[in-house]
């Protein structure tokens, strides 16, 4: 017979090692995502088994964020990474060499159609892929896919919360067909700060008009202002939005040429701070859409 001592000194090591194991394996995946909205989404697949650090912070600007040594300690620490791509972080290589990080970012934006535009002489892909909820349905299945392989005991559960909110998104882009399809094409017309509407002028047929291109970082010259305020005047666009990530002088100065009145905020590239109205993607598209709604109805 084994001795009750004996017994012991085997069990308890054993007990160790499978509470140590247990543990770890519970540990939260620790992640990177470049900015708030795409951090929101991979929180909406993760759930509790990711802890997720976003490099641009609330109402930050994703084209000239300029990373700091805690983003690089952020990254360097981090079991995996996210980006959107196409352009959107120019930064993000030169962080990647400054933190050390070893792995190489998941592009979530890979499998979406995009919008290619002419600008400065040269074709150009449109980053802003976000606002439309039907593109970010392929970022949830690369988002899910890139989890699980990281962290496949979990697999399951991003499983789960993967086609929860893909039934979000759904609803999020008939609310938007719901809502516009209510206001006449020809009033579905807004000037912006810069052009990163497109994917949803794309999907609920409303034509933004900008004075920037698709990055914030580009500049518009006084020749294509003045034909923007032409287009303006001779199109009848009556509203103006300003966006809060960044700098809203330029479509202000426009706006007071052509007399368009003001529509308020949109959420872009970033979400609000957790008391603003545009704390999670769901919130800002709802929150987008009916500002456009709005300033729309009343001016036709």
């Amino acid at each position: 017979m084994i001795s009750r001592r004996l017994l012991l000194s085997v069990m308890i090591p054993a007990l160790v090692a499978l509470s140590t194991t247990s543990s770890a394996s519970a540990a939260p995946l620790k992640v990177v995502a470049s900015f708030t909205v795409l951090a929101d989404v991979v929180h909406q697949v993760g759930g509790d088994h990711v802890t997720v650090t976003s490099l641009v912070g609330p109402n930050g600007d994703p084209h000239e964020f300029e990373p700091s040594p805690s983003d690089a300690k952020n990254l360097n620490a981090a079991q995996i990474a996210f980006v959107s791509g196409d352009g959107l972080e120019g930064w993000m290589d030169r962080l990647i060499s400054a933190s050390g990080y070893k792995g190489k970012p998941v592009v979530v934006s890979d499998g979406i159609k995009f919008r290619t535009m002419a600008e400065n002489a040269q074709t150009v892909t449109d980053p802003h892929v976000w606002n439309s909820p039907v593109n970010v349905k392929v970022w949830v299945a690369n988002i899910e896919q890139a989890l699980a392989k990281a962290a496949p005991a979990d697999a399951a559960a991003f499983k789960t919360n993967a086609e929860t909110y893909m039934k979000k998104l759904d609803a999020l882009d008939a609310y938007a067909h719901s809502k516009l399809g209510k206001i006449a094409l020809d009033h579905r017309k807004v000037l912006t700060s810069h052009d990163a509407f497109g994917y949803f002028g794309r999907e609920y047929g409303v034509q933004f008009l900008a004075p920037i291109g698709v990055s914030t970082e580009s500049e518009a010259s006084a020749a294509e202002i003045a034909r923007l305020i032409e287009q303006i005047k001779a199109e009848h666009v009556k509203t103006y939005f300003f966006e809060n990530s960044n700098d809203p002088r330029l479509v202000r100065q426009i706006a007071k040429a052509t007399g368009a009145e003001p529509g308020g905020e949109l959420y872009v590239e970033s979400l609000s701070d957790a008391k603003g109205p545009a704390s999670t993607y769901e919130k800002m598209f709802r929150y987008n859409v009916d500002q456009l709604v709005a300033a729309m109805a009343k001016a036709s």
